[in-house]
């Protein structure tokens, strides 16, 4: 239910307006002045305002730039009485949506609410399509029969009716994206927006300016006010994947806004209640972080309400057939080419391999397969992968020492170094064709070669 305020001195015209709009299934709020209309901006979440021109302490005009720069996309529709046309279109010019002139029909002032509300959802539909792929807003196919999945897809489906704060854990590729959205789609803020961010790729001094928005002149390069994505999310769900990779400075930040259900845009006063659903994710131990001094302990507790730990694909490795067979009905379509079922020795392979890189890397697989087939029987050397045998030849060279899970992920980072520093040096150094060959982002390239100290190889 929308919320309008309504800035009127007149308590007759107020009531009958309250009246009416509530009538028509809007929360509304009454103001008798212009201070007090303003008092109601600060502190209330508003969707729209209908002020009088001409108020006591402030004007109308006092309203409109109180709710413009509270929230840009307001609409604030000016009631006006016959004489004042000239201050109205002036108002109009300086954001006001519309005015509409007195005395009117509360009909005629629904209608204009009707349209201005609908435009600002479009406005906020726009903002929204340039951060996710219009892909993303179907529901997500998780594909699994194996106990595991199972267990933690039951789990998903009984978080997802509340509020609760979600901490997805696992792997990199183990799809906690998909369950992220799984969570949102399952919940009653299903048609509200999903809003995605990837704190570990974009720069620290970006990161703040991107979750809670800045306003015009906050740094160099300000040039106007910025709506962050936890305004966009409102009512909705946001989903901050790598959370381990925020810097401390920046989680503090973040602790007060879950804490206190509001925000203050950089380079801002004004505190901005917000209505948002927080999913995080991460693929770092925590608890080491917290340990290490890199990861905020309060934090950790804030979001670590209702963890779901996605399982390695190894770990549920009877999945793997109709994962695989879902891939390659995908690509297919996509290439508009029949594609044969795998050979039996190819889907041995597929079974035997250690998948770390989980779903991604079987997904890329497939898809390499799916075009070197050529529309025939895929067969393992369409698969370019190690057989168990070279596997094996390294194995030695991992440490066998702590917890499944760090080792695990020592083997992972000794496979990608290597992979990374090989493409690297076939490239002659260039890492947007080496991110090109490798199957992702130039930025989790660029982070992965920070993190992993690769320097640019040089031929011997």
């Amino acid at each position: 239910m929308e919320t309008i305020l309504i800035v009127e001195d007149h308590e007759g015209l107020a009531k009958m307006l309250t009246q009416a709009l509530s009538d028509a299934h809007y929360e509304v709020l009454w103001a008798k002045d212009g201070r007090e209309g303003i008092a109601f901006i600060q502190t209330e979440r508003l969707d729209l305002v209908v002020t009088d021109l001409k108020l006591p302490y402030k004007t109308g005009i006092d309203v409109l730039h109180a709710a413009k720069e509270h929230y840009a996309a307001m609409p604030v529709i000016i009631m006006t009485a016959h004489g004042s046309f000239d201050i109205a279109v002036k108002a109009v010019k300086e954001g006001a949506y519309d005015f509409i002139a007195k005395p009117f029909e509360p009909d005629h002032l629904l209608l204009q609410i009707e349209k201005a509300l609908e435009k600002q959802r479009l406005l906020k539909e726009n903002l929204v399509l340039r951060e996710t792929f219009s892909s993303h807003l179907a529901f997500p196919k998780i594909i699994g029969k194996s106990p595991e999945m199972l267990n933690i897809l039951e789990q998903a489906r009984k978080v997802a009716q509340g509020k609760t704060t979600v901490l997805l854990l696992g792997e990199s590729g183990t799809g906690k994206e998909l369950f992220a959205r799984a969570v949102h789609m399952l919940s009653p803020r299903k048609d509200e927006s999903l809003i995605t961010i990837n704190c570990a790729a974009i720069p620290h001094d970006l990161l703040e300016s991107e979750l809670f928005g800045h306003e015009k002149g906050a740094f160099t390069g300000a040039i106007g006010k910025k709506i962050g994505k936890f305004e966009l999310a409102d009512k909705g769900t946001i989903f901050l994947d790598e959370i381990g990779d925020m810097e401390l400075s920046l989680q503090s930040k973040l602790l007060r806004v879950l804490e206190e259900n509001s925000l203050i845009r950089v380079g801002g006063t004004t505190r901005i209640p917000i209505n948002v659903r927080v999913v995080a994710a991460t693929n770092r131990g925590l608890p080491k972080l917290i340990e290490q001094k890199r990861f905020r302990e309060d934090l950790y507790y804030r979001l670590n309400v209702f963890p779901l730990s996605i399982p390695a694909l190894r770990e549920r490795t009877e999945d793997i057939p109709a994962m695989v067979q879902h891939f390659v009905d995908h690509f297919a379509r996509e290439m508009n080419k029949e594609v044969k079922p795998l050979s039996k020795n190819a889907l041995n392979l597929l079974m035997e391999h250690p998948w770390t890189g989980n779903v991604r890397e079987l997904q890329n697989t497939i898809e390499r397969a799916t075009i070197l087939s050529d529309g025939n029987m895929i067969l393992p050397e369409h698969l370019a992968l190690r057989t168990r045998a070279d596997q094996l030849t390294h194995i030695k060279e991992i440490p066998l020492e702590g917890s499944l899970h760090e080792v695990s992920s020592a083997a992972s980072r000794m496979i990608e170094t290597r992979m990374i520093k090989k493409v690297l040096m076939k490239t002659d150094g260039n890492k947007s064709r080496a991110a090109e060959i490798l199957q992702v982002s130039y930025k989790t390239l660029l982070t992965k070669i920070k993190d992993y100290a690769i320097e640019k190889p040089t031929q011997t």
